[in-house]
């Protein structure tokens, strides 16, 4: 095909480049492979190629620092990269470089060729400011997941849009929006974080808005909010789910109109902020029980990031434990290393408290036990004590079935152990039905219509309940 479009391919794998030549001839295209970076800078110098693929690690030169070279002879080139380096600096660096896309391998071939057919079809992205980061890396993982979430941060740093992370507790929420902002257009503006869960309902307004003198009792001076703080940067809005409905509505015109009031004032402030938002919350579960509004839902859930929990990134394990021991031994704990059978333990536990618990557990086994190498019998003492530890103590990240399952567990156990347990099914059905009907009553002030409609009951069933559950209708009852 004379008019074939001409892709150039270095990596200095001879296997790669026979696979990559076979994949991208087959399909149409003129393929040129080299294992030098030199020779791509030639090809590219001299106008070939439509679309560059390349390896990071050559032996002449880095891919990275070719990149910008590239994009100064040819802004419309397309340069998709590659890398065994799956680390997020490296998709952060490739970004911020100015390649399409950014591949990790091992890749799958059909992802790479619908990369590439997508690379041809249309312009190339605005060249971004060509800057290495010095900074220790901020994220940890190879896994498939790990590789998605580092992508789609590294497409976010050229932009302002909003962002909502996900997750259970300890997955590491702050750290990916740290993250953004580190590597993103705000980088040189304040990065500020609060969190709602924290915070008094009824100071909520004023610690985001600011207030003036005289706004409330104890309101001696004016008081900077946290959007004020945080004007030329990023302000983190941590366990969203929790922030109380006033503070909601308040939000939302902020997102609508750009601007904001102190509590107490009149004159409109412009809100110069990236909000990024994050929740262990399932806020569409929240949007159905009238807890959060969903207009505000989908003013930040721009760009969704959902960060997994530890138990499905099994692999990222052994790196993780390595990164935090190495972390311990920084802030002054003995070094130590992990035997492969501790890694194997480690594999099976079930991380209900994920990132956070393993580097609390490797802490704790740096500055415990005074082998070099951690043993599997050592990671298995600290694991079932922290198990004993938690057992029969709520998680913050579980569901309410987890909780509810953890608690049959012991009385199905004690059945087991010849402990008789009788109508398990009735008892276990009022002792979940009596709190639910209790907090309903409570948040309608013992109204039983009110609360007949936030169960979806019909009055009369729920009436019926209660008689039947022996429970008083009491205003204010908690």
């Amino acid at each position: 095909m004379t008019d074939a479009r001409s892709i150039l391919i270095a990596d200095d794998d001879r296997a790669i480049r026979t696979v990559l030549s076979q994949a991208l001839s087959r399909a149409g295209y003129a393929v040129r492979t080299t294992a030098s970076a030199s020779t791509l800078w030639r090809w590219v110098e001299d106008g070939e190629g439509d679309l560059v693929i390349t390896d990071v690690v050559m032996p002449d030169e880095n891919g990275l620092d070719l990149l910008p070279r590239m994009k100064r002879v040819r802004p419309d080139l397309r340069v998709v990269v590659m890398s065994a380096q799956s680390t997020f600096t490296t998709a952060v660096k490739a970004a911020q470089r100015g390649a399409f896309e950014y591949l990790p391998k091992p890749f799958d071939l059909k992802e790479l060729l619908a990369v590439v057919e997508r690379a041809l079809a249309r312009a190339s992205t605005p060249e971004a400011e060509d800057e290495a980061s010095a900074e220790k890396l901020p994220l940890v993982g190879r896994s498939t997941a790990m590789q998605e979430i580092y992508r789609t941060v590294a497409r976010l740093t050229t932009t302002d849009l909003t962002v909502m992370i996900t997750g259970e507790s300890g997955t590491g929420k702050e750290l990916v929006s740290r993250a953004l902002h580190d590597y993103g257009k705000r980088r040189a503006g304040p990065f500020v974080a609060i969190n709602m869960a924290a915070i008094p309902r009824e100071l909520i307004e004023s610690e985001l808005f600011g207030h003036e003198r005289g706004a409330f009792t104890g309101a001696l001076v004016r008081g900077v909010g946290r959007f004020e703080q945080a004007a030329g940067g990023t302000l983190f809005l941590d366990e969203i789910g929790d922030m109380p409905p006033e503070a909601q509505t308040r939000l939302l015109r902020v997102l609508q109109e750009g601007e904001f009031t102190t509590v107490g004032g009149r004159q409109p402030i412009k809100a110069n902020v990236r909000i990024i938002a994050a929740t262990h919350r399932d806020l569409r579960a929240s949007i159905r029980g009238g807890l959060f509004r969903e207009d505000l839902f989908y003013r930040l859930n721009v760009v969704p990031i959902r960060l997994p929990p530890l138990r499905e990134r099994t692999e990222d394990i052994p790196l993780l434990a390595r990164h935090f021991l190495d972390r311990a031994k920084a802030s002054g704990l003995p070094g130590k290393q992990l035997s492969p059978d501790a890694l194997e333990r480690l594999k099976r536990h079930a991380w209900p408290g994920n990132a956070r618990e393993l580097e609390n557990l490797m802490r704790r086994l740096a500055a415990l036990y005074p082998q070099e190498t951690i043993d599997g019998t050592a990671v298995d003492a600290e694991l079932a004590e922290a198990e004993t530890t938690a057992e029969g103590a709520p998680r913050a990240s579980e569901t309410l079935e987890q909780a509810v399952e953890r608690h049959l567990k012991m009385l199905v156990a004690a059945h087991k152990d010849g402990v008789p347990v009788r109508d398990l099914h009735d008892r276990v059905m009022a002792e979940v039905e009596r709190p639910l009907l209790r907090l309903a009553l409570s948040a309608t002030r013992g109204n039983q219509i009110k609360a007949a409609a936030m169960l979806g009951l019909n009055r009369n069933t729920l009436r019926k309940k209660l008689r039947e559950l022996e429970l008083p209708v009491v205003r204010g009852i908690s």
